[in-house]
């Protein structure tokens, strides 16, 4: 029989479902190019699609983390429009592993952009809200993203969420929230 992907097939299905028995969790988290986080987890779980079992790929982050991305996104926008030759700043190690300097323009670029985002999030300009969006076309299974309002993303987050995700009860908080980065504390030193 023909699958979309292998995330329908039903033998992949079962496989993972017996791993998640045998793990006794409900997810897997999967290690990839993005690291899992406080703030951002990638995970596998078994839910029902169109009557079958399938797996669903999920990305979940915190909203705070959503937040974050949209302002440099914007920034990131706001420096393309000031500095025609920009293509984002790339930092590339030495062969001991240190970063090596930036470019006089990758530095004012840097700095312009590090302005852009405070006066967003001083203005507010950014607000977001809890979502889910569900990508039936994605390449392994059925996607998956979707951030919450919590302030940090751990095993009892994903359960809940898989289990309202499954049941249908998820009630997402529609109100918009704007975030300012966290400020370190600097202490001198005698």
């Amino acid at each position: 029989m023909n699958y979309p992907n292998e995330g329908f097939d039903p033998e992949i299905v079962n496989a993972l479902k017996k791993e998640l028995v045998s793990s006794n969790k409900s997810f897997k988290v999967i290690e990839g190019e993005e690291e899992n986080t406080e703030d951002f987890v990638n995970f596998l779980f078994i839910g029902v699609f169109e009557g079958k079992e399938v797996i669903y790929d999920a990305a979940l982050y915190t909203l705070r983390l959503h937040h974050s991305s949209e302002v440099y996104e914007l920034a990131e926008h706001e420096a393309a429009k000031k500095f025609p030759n920009f293509k984002g700043i790339k930092y590339e190690e030495d062969e001991n592993g240190n970063l090596k300097p930036l470019s006089s323009e990758e530095e004012e670029i840097g700095w312009f952009i590090t302005e852009i985002i405070m006066d967003i999030e001083e203005e507010e300009t950014v607000k977001v809200q809890e979502f889910i969006d569900i990508d039936t076309h994605h390449d392994y299974g059925i996607g998956v993203d979707a951030a919450l309002n919590v302030e940090f993303i751990d095993e009892s987050v994903i359960e809940k969420f898989i289990k309202e995700f499954n049941d249908d009860s998820i009630k997402l908080d529609d109100t918009h929230y704007s975030f300012q980065s966290a400020e370190e504390d600097y202490e001198e030193e005698d």
